[in-house]
C-alpha cells in the first residue's frame, strides 16, 4: 500500500507542478502549441531530448543486453553523444535558419511539395502503427512487472491488466500532449528527467553496495576481476553490437535518431535561439555519454548478483535488480517515475504525429486558419492515440518486440537521413532524385529484411544486417549525387534565414563538442581488449533482445 501511495504522490505532484508552471502559455497559435512560441531555453532543451528517447525500452532492453555483452552495449549511449554533437554544430543552425516546425517542411524548402508529402506519410504511419503501440505496450508490461500490479490491484488476468494498464497509460499521456502542447511535454519532461536521473543513480549506487559494502569503486573492482570480459568497449563477433558495426548501421541509426527524427528534435525547433538550441543539445549529449551509469552498469551488477545461481533471461535482469536492492519507501518514487519517462515517450511522439499531420496535411490541403489546425491536430492525436491504446494489447506473445520494431526502423531511418544530408549540404541535387531515393531506400531494405532468398544470403555469407543498412545509405548516396551530374538543378538551391530565430551561436559549442567527441573516445580506449575481435563466435545460453537508440 506504501508502494501504491508514494507512486500516486509523485505522479500527481509532476502533473501539479507541470499546469503550474504553464497555466498561462498561449496554445491559440500554430507556433505557441507545436513550438512552445518558441521560448524553449537549455535546461528544458536537454531535460525533454533525454527522457523522451529513456523509457522501459532502454532501461530494462539496454540493461539486458549489458547482462549478456557488458559494456559493449554502451555504444546505443555514447555514440549518440556524438550524433548530437552533429545536430548542435552542423544540423540545428541550418533547421532554425529555415524557421521550420517539422523535418519534412524542411525537405520542401530543399526540394519539393512530394518531398515534404513522402516524408510527412512516412513518419505519420511509422509512429502511428510502429512506434506509439510499442511504447503504450512495453510500458504497461514494466509497469505491472515495478509496481507487482497484480498483487496491488487483484486482477490476475494478465490480458485484462494489460488492456487497463495500456488505457491508462494512453489517456495520461494524450492529456499532456492533446491539451497541453509543445512546452507542456518540454516541463513535464524535464521533471520527471530529473527523477529518472536520481532514481537511476540510487539503483547503481544500492546495486553495487550489495556486490561490496565497502564501497563503490571497491564494488566496480570485484566485478571487473570477476567478470573481465563484461568491462571490454569493443563488441566481439557474436556480440549484438560487433565493433565493426560502430562505424555502419549504429552510427547512422544514431546519427538519424538524433539528427532527424521529428519526434526528438522537434522540442529543438522551439529553441529560444540557437544559443539555448546548442546549450541544451550539448547538456543532453554529455548525459548520454555518461548514462551508461544508470543503463548498462546494473545489468552487469545483476549478471555478477544473480548468473550464478539463478537462470533469468537477460531482460528481467533489471527488474530483479529493482526489487532485490531498492528499500520499500523509494519503490513507488521510482515507479512515479518510470511511469514519467514512459509518458514522456508517448506523448512526446503523439505530439510529433500531431504536428506533422496539422502543418504538413491539414494545413496545406484545407487553407483553413490557426484555430482549425490546432483543432484538427488535437482530433488527430485523440484518433492515433485511441488507435495506439487498441492495437497495443495486441502485440502481447510477439517472439522478439525489439527486433520487430528495429528492423520497421531501419526501413525508414536510412532513406531519410540519406535525402536530409544530401538536402543540407548540397546545392543541385535536383527534387526528382532525393524523393526516388525515399521510395528505393524503403524497397531495398524491405527486400533485405523480407525477401526470404535474400535474406538467407545476407545470412550465409554473414553480411550484418548493420552492415547492410550501411550499403544502402551509400548507394542512395551515391545515386543522388550522380543524379546531380546528369539532371542538376537548374539554379543553386539557395537557404534563406526565415528571421523566426536568433542564429547567434553559443560561443562555447565548439569546445564543448570537441569535450564530448575526446570524452567518448577515450572511454573506448580506456576499456578497450582488441584481442576479442578476433575471436569466434560462440553460442549463449540466453542470447540478449537487440536494442536500438529509440529504445
Amino acid at each position: 500500500m506504501l508502494t501504491l501511495i508514494t507512486f500516486a504522490f509523485f505522479t500527481a505532484l509532476v502533473g501539479v507542478i507541470t499546469w503550474f508552471m504553464t497555466r498561462g502559455d498561449d496554445h491559440g497559435t500554430s507556433t505557441g502549441y507545436f513550438l512552445a512560441g518558441r521560448t524553449l531555453t537549455g535546461g528544458f532543451i536537454a531535460g525533454s531530448l533525454l527522457l523522451t528517447n529513456l523509457s522501459t525500452e532502454q532501461l530494462v532492453g539496454l540493461n539486458g543486453a549489458a547482462y549478456t555483452d557488458g559494456i559493449a552495449v554502451m555504444a546505443w549511449e555514447v555514440i549518440a553523444g556524438l550524433s548530437l554533437v552533429f545536430l548542435a554544430l552542423f544540423f540545428l543552425p541550418r533547421y532554425l535558419r529555415s524557421g521550420i516546425a517539422t523535418v519534412p517542411q524542411f525537405l520542401e524548402k530543399r526540394f519539393d511539395a512530394t518531398t515534404r508529402a513522402i516524408t510527412s506519410l512516412i513518419f505519420i504511419l511509422a509512429y502511428a502503427g510502429i512506434l506509439l503501440p510499442i511504447i503504450l505496450y512495453t510500458g504497461a508490461t514494466g509497469l505491472a512487472g515495478i509496481l507487482d500490479l497484480k498483487s496491488l490491484t487483484g486482477i490476475q488476468s494478465d490480458t485484462t491488466l494489460l488492456w487497463i494498464t495500456v488505457w491508462f497509460i494512453g489517456i495520461v499521456g494524450s492529456i499532456y500532449a492533446i491539451f497541453g502542447g509543445l512546452r507542456t511535454v518540454a516541463v513535464s519532461d524535464t521533471i520527471n528527467g530529473f527523477g529518472l536521473l536520481v532514481g537511476g543513480i540510487l539503483i547503481a549506487w544500492f546495486g553495487l553496495n550489495a556486490v561490496n559494502d565497502q564501497g563503490v569503486f571497491q564494488a566496480l573492482s570485484d566485478m571487473k576481476t570477476a567478470h573481465p570480459e563484461k568491462f571490454n568497449t569493443l563488441g566481439g563477433p557474436d556480440s549484438s553490437v560487433p565493433f565493426s558495426t560502430l562505424f555502419t548501421g549504429v552510427l547512422l541509426l544514431n546519427l538519424f535518431y538524433w539528427t532527424t527524427n521529428q519526434q526528438i528534435i522537434q522540442r529543438t525547433f522551439g529553441a529560444k535561439s540557437l544559443k539555448e538550441g546548442q546549450k541544451g543539445v550539448l547538456i543532453a549529449g554529455v548525459f548520454k555519454v555518461l548514462a551508461p551509469i544508470i543503463l548498462v552498469l546494473p545489468g552487469i551488477i545483476a549478471f555478477h548478483l544473480y548468473s550464478a545461481d539463478t537462470e533469468i533471461a537477460p531482460d528481467k535482469a533489471y527488474g530483479m535488480l529493482v526489487s532485490n536492492v531498492l528499500p520499500a519507501p523509494l519503490a513507488g518514487f521510482f515507479a512515479a517515475v518510470m511511469v514519467g519517462a514512459i509518458l514522456s515517450s508517448f506523448n512526446s511522439a503523439l505530439n510529433s504525429t500531431a504536428t506533422l499531420f496539422s502543418l504538413g496535411v491539414f494545413a496545406r490541403f484545407s487553407g483553413g486558419n490557426e484555430k482549425s489546425t490546432i483543432a484538427a491536430g488535437k482530433i488527430c492525436g485523440a484518433i492515433i492515440a485511441i488507435l495506439a491504446m487498441i492495437v497495443a494489447p495486441m502485440l502481447a506473445g510477439q517472439e522478439s518486440i525489439f527486433g520487430y520494431l528495429q528492423k520497421m526502423n531501419g526501413l525508414y531511418f536510412i532513406p531519410i537521413l540519406s535525402v536530409m544530408i544530401i538536402g543540407m549540404f548540397t546545392k543541385r541535387v535536383p527534387a526528382f532524385a532525393a524523393n526516388i531515393a525515399l521510395l528505393l531506400g524503403f524497397g531495398s531494405i524491405a527486400v533485405g529484411y523480407f525477401f526470404e532468398p535474400f535474406a538467407k544470403f545476407m545470412e550465409r555469407v554473414e553480411f550484418h544486417e548493420f552492415h547492410f543498412l550501411g550499403a544502402v545509405f551509400a548507394g542512395l548516396i551515391l545515386f543522388m549525387a550522380l543524379m546531380r551530374l546528369i539532371a542538376p538543378r537548374k539554379t543553386p538551391w539557395v537557404h534563406e534565414h526565415s528571421g523566426d530565430v536568433d542564429l547567434t551561436p553559443w560561443k562555447l559549442a565548439w569546445p564543448f563538442g570537441i569535450a564530448i567527441a575526446a570524452g567518448v573516445l577515450a572511454l573506448y580506449i580506456k576499456f578497450a581488449d582488441t584481442s576479442v575481435l578476433e575471436a569466434k563466435p560462440k553460442a549463449t545460453a540466453v542470447p540478449a533482445e537487440s536494442t536500438s537508440p529509440q529504445e
